[in-house]
């Protein structure tokens, strides 16, 4: 296997790791053992272990430590964290980051100069676990190349709830450019480690936030009534983007979610923050998609569940806005019990309207409940909604429950 020998990449890596290095360092995929040997003469620097995945490289590294007689340093062969254990003050990371060639129709496969496919699938496998090998305000020593696609190494990072610096950037012949970034973890990602989530991955965003997912250890949580249980839970997170002015939903979902949970709606809120808030992940199926697996008795159970839960919304004066089209916000978990997500719109109303949209909303899917035998009548439900809308009260929303019974 090929040792990557040091050239402008590496020696724009060293200046920097002279200056930032300190503490318990990582240099993972060492290679030559240049930034490694670089930082070990720095007394800022307590030790340092250099991880690679090419054994001769590791060989020859410990000729050259035993040589100089560094006992800073320690070798150890790993594919990237893999046998890493430990926290570290510094992690440097110059990863191969050329988007892989071709002979004919098959990829090169050389791990010292190639990160992937693409370039940067590599660079995602470390940002995915890095966090976790970093101390709260450690800081990360990341090289990469323009060949690498710059707008998606930046997104790689940002999903990781990472901020990045441009420490130094270097121009190369046929119009290359190296890119060095000092990274260091969130406010946020630092908030949420300390709370005891790890694992955190990012599932999606929306317009004014982005969605991540995370492991919780729950004796970290304290006067819940989550405490007494040991398990840990996976758990959704709802992150107000940087450019998004989200920051009153972020507030006004959490107030709402507290009202509402003790009532039995929603997902179960745990904790928030500023810019955040953390509730217990729903694993389900999207109502729509549910109804095509379900026989009409559970389709009906479920129905009056969720008639039940948009009249209580009713009665509190609330308004979710989307009841008419909720393709996205009822997740049905794995006790088929309906779970109203994404109450960042709910706003206080003389006039809620949540049951009547929600009405319309299956008036309209009617071929697909007649699909499981289930019949319902549009123009009757139609017809006792107007009462209902006229006056939100037990009787007329029984006049509405019979009508799906």
């Amino acid at each position: 296997m090929q040792i990557y020998p040091p050239a402008e990449d590496s020696f724009l890596l060293q200046k920097l790791v002279r200056k930032y290095a300190l503490g318990r360092v990582l240099d993972l995929g060492t290679g030559s053992g240049i930034q490694a040997l670089t930082a070990a003469a720095s007394p800022l620097v307590k030790e340092i272990l250099a991880a690679d995945i090419n054994p001769e490289a590791l060989e020859k590294l410990n000729q050259e430590i035993k040589l100089k007689k560094f006992r800073k340093i320690k070798t150890i062969f790993s594919d990237l964290f893999s046998a890493i254990e430990g926290k570290f003050d510094t992690i440097i990371f110059n990863p191969p980051y050329l988007p892989q060639d071709k002979i004919g129709k098959e990829l090169i496969a050389d791990p010292a100069l190639y990160g992937g496919k693409k370039g940067w699938e590599l660079s995602a496998r470390f940002f995915q676990e890095a966090s976790k090998f970093l101390v709260p305000n450690g800081k990360i020593l990341f090289l990469f190349s323009s060949l690498t696609n710059k707008p998606k190494i930046e997104e790689i990072i940002a999903h990781n709830l990472l901020e990045s610096k441009l420490l130094a950037q270097e121009r190369l012949p046929l119009f290359e450019e190296l890119y060095l970034y000092l990274i260091e973890k969130s406010k946020i990602l630092r908030e949420l480690e300390r709370k005891g989530i790890e694992e955190i991955q990012y599932l999606s965003h929306g317009k004014r936030g982005n969605v991540f997912t995370g492991i919780l250890d729950r004796s970290k949580l304290v006067k819940t009534h989550f405490s007494s249980k040991k398990d840990p839970i996976k758990v959704a997170i709802k992150i107000k983007r940087k450019e998004s002015q989200a920051q009153e939903r972020i507030e006004n979902e959490t107030k709402w979610l507290k009202i509402l949970n003790p009532k039995g709606i929603g997902p179960k809120l745990l904790f928030s923050g500023e810019d955040f808030l953390v509730y217990e992940f729903v694993e389900g199926t999207f109502f729509p998609d549910w109804i095509k697996d379900q026989p009409k008795p559970e389709i009906k159970r479920v129905l009056s569940i969720i008639f039940e839960q948009c009249y209580l919304l009713d009665q509190l004066g609330l308004n979710k806005e989307e009841m008419h089209r909720p393709l996205k916000h009822i997740l049905l978990d794995k006790n088929n019990f309906p779970v109203m997500i994404d109450f960042e719109r709910i706003t206080e109303t003389k006039k809620p309207h949540n049951l009547t949209q929600f009405i319309e909303f299956i008036s309209r899917i009617k071929s697909e409940l007649e699909k499981k035998n289930f019949q319902i009548n549009p123009e009757g439900l139609r017809a006792s909604a107007k009462l209902y809308k006229k006056k939100i009260a037990p009787e007329t929303f029984k006049s509405l429950l019979v009508q799906i019974n």
